[in-house]
């Protein structure tokens, strides 16, 4: 066992970006652990030609690393640091805290987390303990402790990564620990029980609590459990993570001065914490990427995931962190990348802000759960497609090194509100078919198919800055976010909101009087009653299109009627609707429009909003633009089957030609201008 460096604890602020490499960073998770030490040499060599230049090591290597608790071993670790800044890669220290050892689990058997049901989950995956354990998170602090009193001033480290996925795959855990710290949290947040008592509505089925220990978490119950009490358990699992990530952080800043910390995203997760949260106490944001493989349209849901994440980074540079070479192992059908995509899928993320492209894995794992996921380094070695396409990635990005650092702008934005997602998600809702993630990625797909930036905000935010707001699923509606809504349209802006949205406060209690509650001033309407449809029923509309799945019982109050119902429940109704209210424009669609109806619509709408469009936009070709001060980076991705042309004038980084008028993009490839 090797003796522990001692490092001087300062409080120098951490860098907002990892000190190196100069250029864009490129590499994955490396995890030598599993193989030979005689293979690492040849691995790290690999790497060199590959034009690697950032691994993340050391994630799941807490058993390694303290075999027995107390006792350390770092000679392994040593030796690896001492081989990577020889070859001149950068490192991207993971504290292992996502995969607690077995000496742990037999210990402190009370750390594992309990489900709903009232399971306890046992060793042998990965996934972190209750989030509320003590002895798990002196454990961890302890573990992180030690390597950053070792490693914190090494000249390979340029970053640390806390943990893996919070929240994957647990993230609510109902043992005793998180009961007594959901109380704390509740006593916190509402003080007196009598407040508690009023926001959650416990007069209904009579759950009244008369003392705090009354409380519990929000079990499986005989029938529908208080919702409010759901709610609320889930914003505290966001924070009894975030209060474990933050444990760990501190440590860090502590004896590794300056360098940044960051811990890996999901951001389209909606299982997954309140990320607005989380995006202000990491250094760096990054992110993991995997594409719903069997969908056709996954290359638009992978724009729409990277926009979230820069989003999240406030249009700061971002790290893609995980992402796929080919097939992942966990999907039902694990369709492997076609040739190409490898390349497209991980320009996609550059093209909106990531200065960073990462994979799972190095090297193809030959056992454990995820064996048959794809690697940089696939089990076939390096004559395979993979391997030549991992080669031709890394000189590519070494050709758009002068794209770092570069922001994309956006005057049009969608509200992503996971706590409005969270309730949306809550049983008993008046339609099974209504589904928040299908109405944004609707919405978010019709903007991309007309080449249109897109940001996402919190609906708190201040959203002066767009000329265009959507809200395809906004249930859930605070206080702070009508006030900001409303401020935003009467100071000018352009607001749209589909069905469902401004139901319920943020408690989710139903606002007083006629929906949307705090969106019914803005939108110049009442709804007196929700008209869901049937399954596979449409309802024609007076202005053309077709709506399905829900509609409403309309009243207008300033608002103008832009198309009625011409059948169904509503008929001769309101369907949709405009509102001038201040200095803007609010738009209410009360009904599921699809394809080409939505896209007419919006386009409609970016127009009134004084937004430019292409006149008529390849259908396959995606457009995005970053750009500094003084130049701009125009990445043009060919996610057809044909060559389209494109106007373009400046210098096309991929192939080092200049271009001047049309540019051709062949099927498949990337093609990226630099101009002034």
């Amino acid at each position: 066992m090797t003796d522990v460096l001692q490092g001087t604890a300062t409080c120098t602020a951490p860098a907002a970006w990892p000190q190196r490499p100069a250029g864009l960073c490129y590499g994955g998770d490396y995890n030598p652990e599993q193989w030979p030490r005689g293979e690492w040499a040849e691995d790290i060599a690999l790497m060199k030609a590959a034009g690697i230049n950032l691994v993340s090591i050391g994630i799941f290597s807490w058993v390694l690393l303290e075999p027995r608790e107390g006792e350390y071993d770092f000679e392994w670790l040593d030796h690896l640091f001492d081989l990577l800044v020889e070859a001149g890669i950068s490192v991207d220290l993971g504290t292992p805290t996502a995969a607690p050892p077995a000496w742990f689990w037999k210990k402190y058997p009370q750390a594992l987390p309990v489900t709903r049901e009232g399971v306890r989950l046992g060793f042998g995956s990965r996934g972190m303990a209750s989030p509320s354990s003590p002895e798990y998170l002196r454990a961890a602090t302890a573990i992180t402790g030690q390597l950053a009193r070792r490693y914190g001033s090494h000249p390979a480290l340029v970053l640390w990564h806390v943990h893996n996925e919070y929240g994957a795959p647990v993230s609510e855990s109902y043992d005793e620990n998180s009961v007594l710290a959901f109380r704390e949290w509740l006593q916190a947040r509402y003080v007196t029980l009598e407040a508690l008592n009023d926001a959650w509505g416990t007069l209904f089925w009579g759950q009244k609590y008369g003392e705090w220990d009354e409380i519990d978490a929000p079990r499986a119950t005989a029938s529908v459990g208080n919702q409010s009490q759901a709610l609320d358990f889930r914003r505290f699992t966001s924070d009894a993570m975030l209060r474990c990530f933050k444990a760990e952080r501190d440590v860090i800043h502590q004896y590794s001065p300056g360098v940044p910390v960051t811990t890996n995203f999901m951001a389209t997760n909606c299982l997954s914490p309140d990320y607005w949260a989380w995006s202000r106490e990491v250094d760096v944001v990054s992110n993991d990427h995997y594409l719903v493989a069997q969908r056709n349209d996954n290359h638009i849901l992978l724009s729409m995931d990277a926009d979230l994440t820069r989003s999240l980074a406030r249009n700061k540079p971002w790290m893609l962190m995980e992402h796929s070479t080919g097939a992942v192992n966990w999907q039902g059908r694990n369709i492997a990348k076609r040739p190409g995509e490898l390349a497209r899928n991980s320009l996609a993320h550059v093209a909106r802000g990531a200065d960073a492209v990462l994979f799972f894995q190095f090297r193809a794992s030959r056992y454990g759960a995820e064996k048959f996921h794809s690697a940089m380094l696939p089990h076939a070695g390096t004559g395979t497609r993979i391997w030549r396409e991992v080669l031709e990635l890394g000189a590519g990005l070494e050709r758009l090194a002068p794209v770092k650092g570069s922001t994309v702008h956006s005057r049009v934005a969608i509200l992503w509100d996971v706590e409005s997602f969270w309730a949306q998600d809550l049983e008993w809702r008046p339609s099974s078919d209504l589904d928040h993630r299908e109405r944004i990625e609707a919405f978010y797909s019709a903007l991309w198919n007309q080449q249109v930036a897109v940001d996402f905000a919190h609906p708190g935010d201040d959203l002066s800055g767009y000329s265009l707001v959507l809200a395809p699923a906004l249930y859930l509606v605070g206080d702070e976010a009508a006030a900001s809504l409303r401020d935003y349209v009467s100071g000018g802006g352009h607001l749209v909101v589909s069905y469902f949205s401004g139901i319920v406060n943020a408690h989710d209690t139903v606002a007083k009087g006629a929906s949307p509650g705090g969106l019914r001033e803005v939108l110049g309407l009442e709804i007196h009653e929700f008209l869901p449809l049937r399954a596979g029923e449409a309802v024609q509309l007076s202005a053309g299109g077709t709506g399905t799945v829900w509609s409403e019982e309309i009243h207008p109050g300033s608002a103008v009627v832009v198309s009625r119902y011409v059948g169904g429940p509503a008929a001769g109704g309101p369907a949709i609707t405009r509102n001038a209210f201040g200095e803007g424009v609010a738009w209410y669609v009360s009904t599921k429009l699809d394809g080409g109806d939505l896209a007419a619509l919006l386009l409609e709408v970016i127009r009134g909003a004084g937004l430019a469009t292409p006149s008529s936009p390849h259908e396959g070709l995606e457009v995005s633009i970053r750009s500094t001060a003084t130049e701009q980076f125009t990445f043009l991705i060919n996610h057809s089957g044909r060559a389209v042309h494109h106007e373009a004038e400046g210098f096309e980084l991929m192939t080092g030609e200049t271009v001047t008028g049309q540019l051709q993009v062949p099927a498949g490839a990337v093609r990226v201008i630099q101009s002034r």
